[in-house]
């Protein structure tokens, strides 16, 4: 069983994906034949009233708060430009704004008048020397590419202005090391000016550490917001983190993100968040919450990256929501790329919190999810039930090509139950070629493998492949009663030797097609129950169950 340790070369990612599926993907045809499904997910969509409460109202009743909103916050529903993937003739996947971040990056080139070295500051990488001032010198104003050698150069924080660029000589050979007296809440690496912002900022080939041994055994290793990072860009427009790991961060590893956190609800998004950033070939372990995090911010690119292994101690013990990677809060226009995670309580989270908008138009091509308890989370929390609002945000996600191994429990959150993936809240979903594969030995109890769940909406699978879920409860599970799921397809799905029920479909689903199935089992039950009302059952092709579909409360369902 493949394992992805701290050292995994996340570059060769996509190669990974074609050995464990066995297929090498048509990368173009992928990506065509996804946004199709994406289109016949999406196509009943209808959004969820905009508006909140009005700022004219509210006005009277709270002054001083709806100013302090007004100041900080912006709408969801602003127009933003809307972008599509592209394929190269080569075969390389990029978001369709790539050009527009190459020509800046060309820009910045002409911008710098300055190329320096940090050593000519006084800097010592003897990992003990303070090198702060000689990295402020070096920086300066800014329009300066600062060299920083091989050794460990120790520092409180770096401050990094516009037209910058911070090159080191590679992952394991350049160190930044955060000083033993540096508060909790310090950002290792950051941009000079979170409320006016930054442009044009580039950091290459390092380690970034974050050094939490200097804490001691503290109870939580993070103090609030986006402070205690690696790397923190908030309000970055044209930025690149490339060939840089992070190491045991408070927080997160690299957080791509606004100067503040926005929770005055669905609807509304932060300002100041970043734009069109690109993080490649990223690698980080031991991060107190998540390896890598967006928060109000569009247009980012994450690509050939691998998070593993998070300590959790920016959470109280067992209940940690640390993720790989998170596209969290008001996020929205994010590409994901032949990345990995391993241990993680998740491997991808895409979501909110409960007063916050949800993070929306995410792409994901291509991804290896090993031992994660949630491989794919994606849900805006506190728009489940029956009870709660409806999400007006959490709207649109494509992925392909994405493989689940072996989710199993992590006493990282300790009440959680394995799952290859969840959607829950989220509108408009389409899953193409998803491989899941569970270890036959292992006790997944009476659980699903993946959950379709607490009113998620227009969810398309295609191209699914389940194996070795053999002491879980259902492959795949559309959950019905007072907050189900609902028009959902499921298609193409290949099972063997796996959960005894392939497919569940739960009561009150209005509209739910399953078609072209293949399941071969030993002493299987049923490929099908349908438990609502509704339903269409097509192409069942079955081999060791003991019956093809079970119509448990089906009444106006049919079977072909």
């Amino acid at each position: 069983m493949i394992k992805l340790e701290r050292n995994h070369n996340p570059k060769m990612n996509g190669q990974l994906i074609s050995k464990i599926t066995g297929k090498e993907s048509n990368i173009e045809d992928l990506v065509n034949e996804t946004k199709a499904l994406f289109l016949e997910a999406s196509k009943d969509y209808s959004p969820a009233l905009a508006r909140t409460s009005t700022v004219i109202s509210s006005l009277f009743t709270n002054f001083r708060a709806t100013l302090r909103k007004v100041a900080l916050t912006k709408s969801a529903f602003d127009e933003f430009d809307h972008y599509d993937t592209i394929v190269d003739q080569n075969g390389n996947v990029y978001p369709e704004w790539i050009e527009l971040l190459n020509d800046e990056y060309n820009h910045l080139l002409t911008e710098m008048n300055r190329e320096v070295h940090i050593e000519d500051y006084g800097a010592v990488g003897d990992g003990v020397k303070d090198c702060t001032e000689a990295f402020r010198m070096a920086l300066g104003k800014g329009r300066v590419k600062v060299f920083i050698p091989e050794g460990v150069f120790v520092t409180r924080e770096i401050k990094l202005p516009s037209w910058t660029a911070l090159v080191g000589a590679g992952k394991g050979k350049t160190t930044i090391k955060l000083h033993e007296s540096a508060p909790k809440g310090t950002r290792l690496v950051t941009n000079r000016n979170h409320r006016t912002g930054n442009r044009n900022i580039y950091v290459k080939g390092m380690t970034l550490d974050w050094n939490v041994e200097r804490l001691g055994n503290v109870e939580k290793t993070s103090t609030w917001g986006n402070h205690s990072s690696c790397l923190l860009y908030a309000n970055v427009k044209f930025g690149w983190v490339k060939d840089i790991e992070g190491i045991n961060p408070g927080l997160h590893c690299f957080d791509i993100s606004s100067p503040l956190y926005n929770y005055y609800g669905d609807g509304y998004r932060a300002r100041g968040g970043s734009e069109y950033i690109w993080l490649d070939n990223l690698t980080g372990y031991g991060f107190g919450d998540d390896g890598i995090t967006t928060h109000h911010s569009d247009n980012i690119f994450i690509s050939n990256s691998h998070m593993c292994d998070p300590s959790g101690r920016a959470h109280k013990k067992g209940f940690s929501n640390s993720n790989g990677i998170e596209i969290d809060d008001g996020s929205r226009n994010v590409w994901l790329l032949n990345n990995s995670s391993a241990r993680c309580f998740g491997g991808i989270e895409i979501k909110a919190h409960h007063t916050s908008s949800a993070a929306n138009n995410v792409v994901i091509i291509g991804h290896i999810s090993v031992n994660d308890n949630r491989s794919y989370n994606f849900r805006h929390i506190g728009h489940h039930k029956e009870s709660d609002p409806e999400s007006k945000t959490a709207i649109n996600i494509k992925a392909a090509n994405i493989v689940s191994i072996n989710p199993i429990y992590t006493d990282l959150y300790a009440n959680s139950s394995p799952r290859a993936m969840v959607i829950s809240a989220y509108k408009n979903v389409a899953v193409n070629h998803f491989y899941v594969i569970g270890d036959p030995q292992y006790d997944y109890g009476d659980e699903p493998v993946i959950a379709i769940q607490y009113r998620s909406r227009n969810v398309v699978f295609n191209n699914v492949h389940v194996s070795g879920f053999i002491k879980a409860n259902n492959d795949i599970r559309v959950f019905g009663g007072e907050n189900h799921a609902d028009n959902v397809k499921i298609r193409n799905v290949f099972v063997r030797h796996s959960a005894p029920q392939a497919i569940h479909i739960g009561k009150g689903i209005e509209n739910a097609t399953v078609e072209k199935i293949v399941a071969e089992a030993v002493n299987g039950k049923s490929v099908v129950e349908v438990a609502g009302e509704n339903a269409q059952i097509a192409e069942i092709e079955a081999k060791g169950f003991k019956v093809a579909v079970v119509q448990s409360g089906a009444k106006n369902s049919t079977i072909s």
